[in-house]
């Protein structure tokens, strides 16, 4: 009997050495498999680290989304929404880097009230309109055999915005991007739309027919609004808003020997403290050029930093603004800096010093008392008289900035306003 028992006790400890040698090899092969499980998940994170898209099993497509594309949106100077005509108007620069490593080919980007959640885009721009907005960086242009619009592996470009809001309708206070590619679409760059404080300024200019060349526009060929330079190491805009306010009589803007800048009908004409302020910069000494344009312009001294601008005023409005006044007659400044000055005084006549191809005012307003340094920023004019056709009637305009190609009257000027 007692061996009996003891059998069976030999026989229950072999059976619990084999259960127990058989749950540690389940054990072994569940680590191992977690073990080979781990080389995939490393391998998803380097590609998240990498900007390069995570692949997927056709089992998992259906649980996890779509790697999003590594494309920055950004905004580096928030818009001021401003008035001309029946418009509201948004103008800012949308910045677009592909981080990835293949090429983003864009199909539209809408703007949308950031406040409104899933409601109608306040604009939408298909890749027709894209084509005259997109500016590739670096001299790089976009090429592609489908036609596509590619922002290619590493490469930025700017997209120059432009929205016009009815007047009376709501103006949202945030905007957001939305921006479809060939394969996706992503959210991003949220802005506001009042960033700056709008100062309303008196004419820079006196009288009649002042045409305001490569004024506000977002035309692809408007060389103060694709005036992107690099300084201070940012990227900045100073001409964003800036006028080149030019008198013209029967669409011309001279009459005679056009390389002499008396033939001018702007030459020598005043220009105008735009608000009561101080002279926070002037400077003077430069010759005007001979009129040219092209190949034909040969500037008088050689355009840098210091002569691009030619003889010069700039006039400290307050809040952080500054008026400028660019190109001047050599010897016309009747201030200096420090002089506080009163809206309407003359304080220069217009010449064709600096980067002038013929006489003009160059006019802008921006954040900064440095050169080009500053954010151009939209002001408005108190009141003025337009049109913006040749065979248009003249509008009374009061409290908002003229677009590029106006023909602006200032003053009552009666023999050309209708009768």
């Amino acid at each position: 009997m007692t061996s009996g028992i003891a059998t069976i006790r030999q026989n229950e400890e072999l059976c619990g050495r084999q259960l127990r040698t058989l749950n540690m090899r389940m054990l072994i092969l569940l680590g191992v498999a977690s073990l080979c499980a781990c080389p995939t998940v490393a391998q998803s994170d380097n590609h998240v680290a990498g900007n390069s898209p995570v692949h997927l099993r056709s089992d998992q497509s259906a649980a996890r989304p779509a790697w999003p594309p590594q494309l920055e949106m950004r905004v580096p100077f928030e818009p001021t929404a401003f008035r001309s005509g029946p418009y509201f108007y948004v103008m800012y620069e949308l910045h677009l880097t592909n981080f990835g490593t293949t090429p983003v080919a864009l199909s539209r980007i809408e703007v949308l009230d950031a406040d409104a959640g899933a409601a109608q885009p306040a604009a939408t721009f298909e890749a027709k309109q894209l084509e005259t907005m997109l500016q590739p960086l670096g001299g790089k242009t976009f090429s592609d055999p489908n036609g596509r619009l590619l922002i290619a592996d590493g490469q930025s470009s700017i997209a120059f915005m432009s929205i016009a809001f009815v007047r009376g309708s709501h103006i949202p206070d945030r905007l957001l991007h939305h921006v479809s590619t060939a394969d996706s679409v992503s959210d991003g760059a949220v802005i506001a739309t009042h960033h700056t404080e709008l100062h309303v300024l008196g004419p820079p200019v006196e009288g009649a027919n002042w045409l305001a060349a490569d004024g506000p526009s977002n035309d692809q060929d408007n060389h103060h609004r694709r005036g992107v330079v690099i300084l201070d190491g940012r990227a900045v805009d100073s001409r964003r808003y800036a006028i080149d306010w030019k008198q013209i009589k029967d669409d011309a803007s001279f009459s005679g020997d056009p390389k002499d800048v008396r033939s001018y009908y702007s030459y020598g004409k005043v220009a105008l403290a735009v608000a009561d302020g101080r002279v926070a910069n002037a400077s003077d000494g430069l010759p005007d050029n001979t009129p040219g344009h092209g190949e034909s312009f040969q500037p008088a001294v050689p355009i840098s930093l210091e002569t691009v601008a030619g003889n010069k005023i700039t006039l400290d409005l307050g809040g952080g603004q500054f008026a400028y006044y660019m190109h001047l007659q050599p010897g016309s400044l009747r201030v200096k800096e420090g002089d506080h000055v009163r809206r309407g005084q003359v304080v220069a006549r217009i010449g064709a010093s600096g980067d002038a191809r013929e006489p003009h005012l160059h006019f802008e307003v921006t954040t900064s008392s440095k050169l080009l340094a500053g954010e151009g920023v939209p002001y408005l004019i108190d009141r003025y008289r337009c049109k913006s056709a040749s065979d248009g009637r003249m509008e009374l305009h009061i409290r908002e900035l003229p677009l590029e190609n106006s023909v602006v009257v200032f003053g009552e000027d009666r023999s050309q306003l209708p009768q």
